[in-house]
This record gives structure tokens, sequence and C-alpha cells, in this order.
């Protein structure tokens, strides 16, 4: 920071009660009131230098003491008394937080060179060009001045001066910049970093209003030398540095004004809220999604921001949805009425405005973009799989939310359902135990058991707070596994066999083939004879192997019908002493066919189950009659 200083005379001003005064032999003879405070100094001092004083005199006659008021001099009291100490020739300190007011007050005076040589107005313009507008923070601590006098600074052409410095320096390549700077961010040190940062620029410019900030930027911007990475990083900084912070901020429930106790800065931050969101460059990426979701929470949070301001950021969020983390999603609810913790409600229209972007793209684009879109919902759903399982453990979550939320992804959203599972079980487990079947059922069925893995699936079975539905589901599945896991291997295996049996029953029939030639050539006309005497044998031999057979077949039906007749008699006895279980295996069987899930090739049947349950408990009480 630089400063200047004025005049060589030591400061004689004094105040007594409401009045400031100089020290000196010479009676005063000009009294100027601004405001609350009565000056009383002297004539000869502040005419030769004051062209308004002059004019003013003059208009009232040759009078002992002046009477002025000048209660409309731009920068007040404290300005005025600036430019009667340069009249006095009183030593005084410019800088850039004091340049503005000075140099207006000395303007309004006509303290110019056209009334008297070196005049202050000539030395103020000359520590502007060559202290303030050279120097990088002068530049912005004069600009953010400039906030109390909008119209003088707009006049005087100092906004524009101001801003056309600051833009100049920010585009100046980062290994050029040799004024010092603010730049804050955790972990940076300069002793360590001999580089200056792309960004360097962002902190100082955070601390003007919203308007100057907005003027500097779109400067920048139309300059297009800055990356849109850089634009959105200083929208980021700023927003840090006026925004609250709305992470852990709960509105009371049954006070609706309490947090917006002070409404001048709620109108202060909605305007800040609006402006930064009109000013993000319409580059993906240009911003992080994390930073998208902070302004639209914060916008829901102040309320009266303007609704295109909200669309818009809900907009631009879903866009980026697969780059964001759990944490980005985890947003208090800011609604006296929701008694959740999390807004839930927020997310769901997250995903829903991202499904709505992905289906309104052209068949085209969607043909050319596919592995794409499909690697992007997978990563969607993944965030939201993991978000539900966080969400989850709130006391106070409706279940019909979770659910809707849950059912709002597409099937292909989910390479498999294990990640759903754990959210549903941790939603069962903590506090959420007294759920009714319904409420059950309604989470529940989101559930697809043949893309849950065998670790999950193991889990289910053995998890008592599921719905009985989807155990049943997951047992069949896993049974209906078994058995095509194991036809598929009998059917690999089976052309093996026969080939091999094929390739057996060849051979054997040549070799036997190539025997009967060579006895032929062997015994010539007695080949007949033999031949028919073997085969007489043979014939008596087969007669006698077909009655073996059959002796032997009927031992095995005998045994067989003894076999059955003792199954049926346990199973009577088991009937009359377990005859709860058989009604239990009647209502499974009933609720296996509601379900609908045994295909025709299983060897479960939920008919045959229920024919084979009732007949079996029939048998029971037959039996039990008898004894």
């Amino acid at each position: 920071m630089k400063f200047m200083k004025i005049g060589t005379k030591p400061d004689t001003f004094y105040t007594e009660r409401a009045t400031r005064s100089v020290v000196s032999d010479v009676p005063s003879d000009l009294l100027i009131q601004i405001n609350n405070i009565s000056y009383v100094l002297h004539k000869f001092p502040l005419l030769p230098k004051c062209g308004l004083l002059q004019q003013l005199c003059c208009d009232s006659g040759d009078l002992e003491k002046m009477n002025i008021e000048l209660h409309d001099i731009p920068g007040g009291e404290e300005a005025f008394e600036l430019c009667a100490k340069f009249c006095y020739g009183i030593k005084i300190n410019l800088s850039a937080y004091n340049f503005l007011p000075a140099y207006c007050a000395a303007k309004f005076l006509g303290m110019t060179e056209s009334v008297d040589k070196g005049n202050f107005v000539l030395k103020l313009e000359a520590f502007l060009n060559s202290c303030i507008l050279e120097g990088w923070k002068d530049s912005i601590v004069t600009l953010q001045t400039t906030v109390k006098l909008p119209d003088w600074s707009e006049n005087l052409g100092i906004i524009r001066k101001c801003i056309d410095s600051i833009v100049e320096k920010i585009l100046t390549p980062p290994p050029q910049v040799t004024w010092s700077y603010t730049y804050t961010r955790p972990g940076y040190n300069k002793k360590h970093h001999h580089s200056v940062p792309k960004d360097w620029w962002t902190e100082d410019i955070s601390d003007l209003d919203i308007d100057l900030f907005r003027c500097i930027v779109t400067a920048v911007r139309s300059t297009y030398m800055l990356p849109p990475q850089l634009i959105g990083e200083a929208l980021h900084v700023y927003a840090c540095r006026w925004l609250p912070d709305t992470t852990n901020i709960r509105p009371p429930p049954d006070q609706k004004s309490d947090y917006n106790h002070d409404e001048t800065l709620m109108e202060k931050n909605r305007r800040i809220v609006d402006t930064i969101a009109s000013m993000i460059p319409g580059d993906k990426g240009s911003v992080s999604v994390g930073f998208l979701l902070r302004l639209l929470v914060i916008a829901n949070y102040l309320g009266g921001v303007s609704p295109v301001t909200k669309t818009e950021l809900l907009r631009r969020s879903s866009l980026q949805l697969e780059e964001a983390t759990v944490n980005d999603l985890l947003f208090p609810s800011h609604s006296p009425t929701d008694p959740e913790f999390y807004d839930i409600d927020l997310v769901l229209a997250l995903l829903q405005s991202f499904l709505v972007i992905r289906r309104r793209q052209s068949p085209a684009a969607t043909a050319e973009k596919s592995h794409h879109f499909f690697r992007t919902i997978r990563k969607v759903g993944k965030i939201i799989d993991s978000y539900l399982q966080v969400v989850a453990r709130d006391a106070n979550m409706p279940v019909s939310k979770v659910a809707t939320l849950a059912e709002a992804l597409p099937d292909i959203a989910r390479e498999d359902h294990d990640d759903i599972y754990k959210a549903i079980n941790i939603y069962l487990k903590q506090e959420h135990s007294d759920l009714s079947k319904a409420d059950k059922k309604r989470l529940c069925r989101i559930l697809d058991c043949q893309k849950l893995s065998p670790e999950v699936r193991a889990h289910a079975v053995k998890n008592e707070r599921l719905p009985l539905r989807i155990v049943v589901q997951v047992l069949f599945f896993e049974q209906e596994r078994g058995s095509n896991s194991k036809a598929a291997a009998t059917s690999h295996r089976l052309p093996g066999q026969l080939e091999q049996l094929a390739s057996s029953g060849k051979q054997t029939s040549t070799t036997s083939r190539g025997e009967d030639h060579a006895a032929k050539l062997r015994l010539g006309g007695d080949d007949e004879k033999l031949s028919r005497g073997e085969g007489t044998r043979r014939t008596n031999n087969a007669v006698s192997e077909t009655t073996n057979a059959t002796g032997k077949r009927d031992i095995y039906e005998q045994r067989k019908r003894s076999q059955a007749k003792s199954a049926v008699e346990f199973t009577e006895r088991r009937a009359v002493n377990r005859g709860e279980m058989q009604v239990e295996e009647v209502n499974m069987g009933r609720e296996i066919r509601e379900l609908g899930i045994l295909s025709a090739g299983s060897k479960l049947d939920a008919s045959k189950m229920i024919h084979k349950g009732s007949r079996s408990s029939d048998n029971g009480r037959d039996k039990a009659k008898d004894r």
C-alpha cells in the first residue's frame, strides 16, 4: 500500500463539543456547517484555493463573518477537513482508503489549477496515476471505496480507470507478476512455491462489492484470454467469501422468522446468488458440481431467489451429476415441516432432471454416445445407492421417500443390487425395526434377487428383517441356479461320453469283422455248420439270460414296492407327529404359487408341493383316527 504526504505544519485542529476549530491568533471569520459539525475557520487560507467558497462569499457580500452550509459535499465532514488542512498547509496522509472522498470533495470545492497553481486536485490526480493505478491492492481498495460515492466516481471516471488497471494485471502472465497478492489456499506456502499460481488474483477481488466484482469478471471474460476454469474458480472463491455455510443450519420448527432475522443481509445474499449463477461459464466443467449444488442449497435456504436461477442451477448440476460425491449430496433440509435431516427431495429432483435431459437427447446422439451414457448412468446409480446408505441412518427418514428415490433409477443404472440391498438393510436395522409389513414390501420390491452376489444372497437368507417373500425368492433362485449349473455340467460331459462310446463301438465292430473273415479263410466249407451250431448255442444262452433278467427284475420290483410301502408308513407317522409342519408346507406352497417365481423346468412345482402337503396331512389325520 502506497501513501502520499502533503503539508508540513502540525495538526492544530481541535474539537469543542460539536465544533471543529483551528488554533490561531487570528480570530475566525468563516463558519462552515456540514451535517451536525460546525467548522470555525478563516477566509484567508481557504478562499484562494477554493473556487466554490470564493463564489459564495462574493454572492453574500462583504460580511465580517460568513456562514456557509455545505451539507451536500461528497465525503462529508472528513473529506472537507482534508481539503481544509491542505489549505492551511497542515500535514495530511493520503492513501487508497481516503483518496476518493478527498478527490471528490476537492472537485466539489473547485480546488483546480484554474483557481490556484499546484492545487489539491492536481496533486490528487498525480497520486492516482503514479501510485494507485500502478498498484494491485491500491486499485482494488480504491475501487471498493467507490461504493459510497457511486455517482461521483462514475462521473469522474474513477471506476473505469480502476477496473482497467485491475483487468490489465489479471491478464498479466503469472511469471511476470511482481506485486504482492493474497493467496491463502489450504496447504499453499509461498516459501515453498516459487512460481505464481494461475488463480493468484481471485482472493483479492473477492473483497469487492458484487456489482464491481461482476464488472471485473465480465471484462476479463470478454478478452477470451483466460480459461473458463479460472473464471469458475473466481466465482467459487467469492461465494465462499460472502455466502453463508448452510451445511449445519437447521431452521427452528416453530419459529419461521428467526433464521431470517437480518432481512438486509438475506437480500444481499440473494443478489449474490443470482449474480454468480448468471456469470457461470457455459462450458461443462468450468465449475464443480459440488459448487453448483451448494449454490442451489443456499438459494433454497435464502428464499426469494429467482426461480430462473434455481432452475438453471438444477439443470447445470444434473449435467454433472456423475462427477458428484456422496458428501456433495449430503445437505440438510431447510424446510420446517420436514422431519428428516437430509434434503432427499432435492436429490430426487436432481436425479429426475438428469434422466429428463438424457431422454431428450436425439437418437443419433444417443447411438453415438451410448457407451458413454451407459458408463455415466452406472456412475449415477452407484452415487445414489451410496447416498441411500447414508440417509438410511436418519431415524426420521420416511420409507416412502427412500423407496421413491431408489425406484427413480432405471434398471440399467444398477449392474448389481448389492448396494441397494445394503441401504435397505441399514434402513431396517437403524431404528426402523417397527415398520409394518406393507412398508417393508414397499421398500424391498425394488430388489432383484438375480442381481445379488453370492455373499449378499447368503446374508439375505439369514436376514430376519427382510419380508418372507424376499427370502423365498432368494432360496428358490439359489436352487434353480444350482440345478442349472448341474444341467450345464452334464450337458458338457455328455458329448464327450457319446463320442467315446461311438469310437469304442467302431473299434469293436471292426475287430469282430476281421476275426470272422479270418476264420472263414481257415475253415473253408465247414464254417456254415459251425456257424449254425454256434447260432443255436447263442439262442439258448439268450433265452436263459432273458429268464434270469426277468427273475432279477421281479426281485427288484418287489424290493421297490417294499421300500415305497415303508416310505408311505414313514410319511404317515411324520404327518401325525408333525402336523404343524405339513400345514406350514401347505402355506409355503401357496406363497410360492402367489410369487410365481418357479420356472417350467424346475424340479419343484408349487401345485405338486401343495398337493403333497394336503395328501400327507389327510393321511396323517386318517392314521390318527385309526389309532
